[in-house]
This record gives structure tokens, sequence and C-alpha cells, in this order.
């Protein structure tokens, strides 16, 4: 094994003559090989993930025409923090392998083989090593780095200061940079002359300088006797296979690897952030800027040349309230042939949504604003990138959906509304089942219009069931109230309370036996996981629900 990862083919060396460090020596060496592999394959692989251009194409393009292999692709996110996770643990491992090298090769350094050691002189303080040599030096400062990306990505700093949690993650240019640098100290080095010195052979001519017999150099070497039937060394060698030294030998660094694993998805990030950023280089314009009630903002624009898919999401960039700062957001609202205007539905829940608000709406705003085409140069610059996917194009692509909305999270949902209201005809979907909840009975006033012209375009159509609106109101504080006598139609469809799942589940896989529902949800975390629960028990109708779970890749 010592051979295999330090090259060193001769038992001459001073490290072999003592086996309990040698054990140490070896572990060391291997893990930090093994880890160093490992750690290359997420660092490429935890790239890809990011590559959301990538990911919408193959999710809406018929390269991959199987709907459960472009469920895969809404793991991205999963896969993402998986990746992450594992070069945590191994990076832990490989730092640990390091320390132990760098005591080993300072107690155990070897005069015969020079090449071989990292440390300078026997007894060097490994400290030295880790502080003065390039892979040293890199090494810590990627752990540092490594460090400070972990801590700020945990949910708590995520939530309450997102600022951190993206600026800290945008180190990972500089965590690839010393990547490169750190594989290129050769620490590591491997035997070039395997043929002329092999593993085991002896070098008559440095134990004939030495003054050693051969069987005194076995009795030492191999801690066995000269064996007495053999009178002559020839006879030995000849009869034993001992192989014999033509040269010293000689060792190399390894040729540095890590590009290969990660200069292929790294180029492709590259260029998609080159293309992403020319994309989104010329502003939008916006039509209109609506407040709605419970600090709800609707953003209405127009773009040359967008296209979007319903289901879809965009990130905005308002360089009037921050330069780095962008948030991604879904479309409510896609354009379609007959209309290019697209829009989202802003929940002002944050320093980033506040400031935007008070640039685009007034502060003596109450209830609404349109504003002119012509007055919308006057407001400061917005920027769009995007579309992206998101599992809820799949919505379309089930002969029947359910769902879920919980609050704000009605967004994703409104897009899909507004494409069946413009034709429902050339999608898959036959049977849509959407339910609602919220807090506050006016937060149903959002969509509430198109809630009602959906249901008037199914009635006309004599399509009753195709859509099936359900609205949940979990909190009333004792008053049961109405939306309101413009929206009768909406009147019937609200219930007090949170709605019973089970009960729901069972009902729908009732009227649809043996056939396969999409179950999405977006809203609070448990929320999802009963949806998700619920889904994957089995019922006696034979019927399959499918959970497809919205997360921003």
């Amino acid at each position: 094994m010592l051979t295999a990862v330090t090259g060193l083919g001769s038992t001459e060396s001073t490290v072999a003559k003592n086996l309990p460090v040698v054990s140490i020596h070896q572990l060391g060496l291997c893990l930090s090989r093994a880890s160093a592999s490992v750690l290359n394959l997420n660092c490429s692989l935890i790239l890809l993930p990011m590559c959301r251009i990538l990911l919408a194409f193959l999710r809406g393009s018929q390269k991959v025409p199987s709907r459960r292999t472009r469920r895969l692709l809404d793991k991205s996110r999963t896969f993402h923090i998986t990746c992450g996770v594992t070069i945590c643990i191994f990076s832990g491992v490989h730092v640990a392998a390091h320390l132990v090298n760098a005591l080993n090769f300072s107690v155990n350094y070897s005069e015969d083989f020079v090449e071989l050691n990292a440390a300078r002189y026997r007894n060097e303080d490994p400290r030295k090593l880790l502080f003065t040599t390039v892979p040293g030096l890199t090494g810590v400062c990627m752990v540092v780095v490594l460090f400070l990306m972990i801590t700020a990505s945990t949910y708590a700093i995520r939530v309450s200061n997102y600022d951190i949690f993206w600026y800290t993650h945008n180190l990972f240019f500089v965590f690839y940079m010393l990547l490169m640098l750190h594989v290129s100290g050769g620490l590591l080095k491997y035997q070039t002359n395997l043929d002329t010195h092999p593993p085991g052979c002896i070098n008559l001519n440095r134990t004939s300088s030495q003054n050693i017999s051969l069987p005194e150099y076995f009795s030492e070497h191999f801690h066995e006797p000269f064996p007495e039937e053999f009178s002559k060394p020839e006879e030995f060698t000849q009869n034993t296979f001992v192989k014999i030294c033509m040269e010293e030998p000689r060792f190399q660094a390894n040729f540095p690897q890590t590009w290969l694993w990660i200069s292929g998805p790294l180029c492709l990030y590259c260029a998609e952030r080159l293309y992403r950023y020319i994309r989104s280089n010329k502003p939008v314009t916006i039509i209109s800027v609506i407040s709605h009630p419970s600090d709800v903002m609707e953003i209405r624009m127009v773009k040359e040349n967008f296209k979007a898919r319903p289901g879809q999401y965009i990130i905005l960039h308002c360089p009037s309230v921050s330069a780095l700062e962008n948030h991604p957001f879904t479309l409510t609202m896609c354009p379609t042939e007959t209309k290019a205007t697209f829009g989202v539905h802003l929940k002002i829940v944050g320093d980033w949504t506040e400031r935007f608000r008070d640039l685009l709406l007034p502060p003596s705003s109450q209830d609404s604003e349109i504003l002119p085409f012509i007055q919308s140069r006057n407001y400061p610059k917005l920027y769009i990138d995007g579309p992206f996917g998101s599992p809820f194009e799949e919505s379309l692509n089930y002969e029947i959906s359910l769902c879920v909305a919980g609050g704000i999270g009605v967004t994703p949902f409104a897009s899909i509304l507004n494409t069946l209201l413009d034709d429902w005809k050339p999608y898959k979907l036959r049977r849509l089942y959407f339910i609602w909840v919220c807090r506050d009975i006016q937060s149903f006033r959002w969509f509430a219009d198109l809630l009602c012209m959906l249901h008037n375009k199914f009635w006309q159509e004599n399509r009753p069931d195709y859509v099936n609106i359900q609205l949940y109101l979990s909190q009333t504080d004792g008053i049961q109230k109405i939306i309101g006598e413009k929206y009768h139609a909406l009147n019937s469809r609200l219930f007090i309370g949170r709605p019973r799942w089970k009960l729901l589940f069972d009902e729908i896989a009732k009227y649809n036996r043996g056939k396969t529902v999409g179950v999405f949800c977006c809203g609070p975390n448990s929320l999802s996981k009963t949806l998700h629960k619920l889904s994957n028990q089995n019922n006696s109708y034979g019927t399959t629900f499918e959970y497809n779970k919205e997360s921003f890749s």
C-alpha cells in the first residue's frame, strides 16, 4: 500500500524500520488520496444544478420525453445540497489525513530519499508545512472559505439575512481558484523507474559500499536469519526470486488532475452566466404597478423576445435597490402569442421588497396605481434573468392535477390558471383541483377576478367539473366574512377552517380510480410534508399520487 501511494519501491527506507509508524503513515496518505478523489468528483457535480438554463432546456425540450425522468430535474436543489454536505465531510477527512501526514513527514524524515520528503529536515515544525508551503497555505484558506459558506448556508442565516448567504456563497469562485493552486504543489509523488528499481529489490552496490554482508542485510531488514542451507548469496537469490536494484529510485510529483474533473462543469457554468448576463442586460418596460391587499404588489412588464411557460420563474434585479442582490419570483402571467405582457406578484416581507415598493409606489398609495406606459421611464431600471424551469410546469402534463397553495404560494398556479383561461385544449390536463388556504379574507382578492372568470368560462362551455376550486379561511377570529357580492361565484366555494387532507385525498382517489394524479404544493413546510406523506400512502381505489414540490434551484 505504501508503494502504491508514495512510489517508494525500496526496502531501504528508514520509514520501513518502524512498522507501527508505517501503518499510520500509510493510512494518512491513502485517506488523503481517496478523499481527494471524492472531493474532485463532488466539486464537479455540484456545479451542474447551478446551470439553470440547461435544466430549463432539458425540462421543456423533447430530449427528455419521460415525465419520470423530468421529475428528477426537480431534485436539482437537493442534489446540490447533498454534494455540498459530501464536500464538507470528506474535507474533514482530507484535513485530518494531511495533519497526520505533516507529523509523519517531519518525524520520519529520510535522508536516503530526499525527494520523497515533504519536510525539509528532521523534526521540522509541522505548522511550517501548513503555512509555508503552497499545498498547506491554500488548504488552510480553502478550509476558511468552506467554513464561511457552510455557516452562511444554514437556514437561520438565510432567513434572517439573505445578503450574507448570497455574498458568501459566491466565494465558490475563490474556492475553485485555491483548489487549482492546491494541487499544483506536488505533495504526493510516485516512482518513475519501477522497472529498474522494483518494490523489495536489493541494492548490492549500497550494501557492499557500507561493508554489510548479504546475510546481515536480510537479518536487519527482514527480521529473519539468513538461511543456512544457502552458502552463497547467488543460490539464495536464484531460489527465492529476490530482485536486484539496477539503479537508485527516482520520484516525480503527480500530474494535477483536478482540472480534468472541474474544468468542464466550470466552463459550462461560466458560459451560462455570461449568456445570462447578456440576455438580462436590457431592462424591461414596466406597464403597470398595482398594490393589492395584505402587502402584495403586482408588476406587469414587457420585454422584447421574452417567452416563458406557465409555472416558470424569473429573477428580478433592481440596481437602485441593491447593486448585487436579486430575488426569484414566479410568473403569475406569461406572455402569449396575442399579448406580450407578463407579470409577477411580490409580498412585502423584507428590506429588499420594502425598498423596491417605495421606489415604485408613492407612500400615499392605498388601493392601486396604474402607471401609464409613457411614464415608466421615470421609474428605476428593472432587469430580469430567466425564465427558469420549475416543477409546476408538469401540472399541465397530467390528466388530473391537485394544486395546493398556502397564502402567497398561489403565485405559481396563477400563471397556470391564466393559461387555461386563454386556451385549455392544447394541454393534457382535463381536471384540476385547486385548493387555496389563507389566513386573511382579503388575500383571496389577489386573484379573485381570475378565479371568477375561469369559473364562468367553463360553466359557459358546459365543463363545470374541469376546475374544482376550494378556498379555505384558516383564521376568522370568530367572525365569518364573505369576499363580496362581486365574487358571488366564490362564496359557495369558501370554507372556514383548514382542509381535512386525508378525506380530500380519499375523495379525489374515489372519483379518479386507477389514474395518476399530479400533486403540486407551494406553501409552508408543514403543509408540504403533510401532502408528501399522503401522496405516498396507498389507497383502495388504485389511484396513484405523484408529489411535486416547489423549490427554486
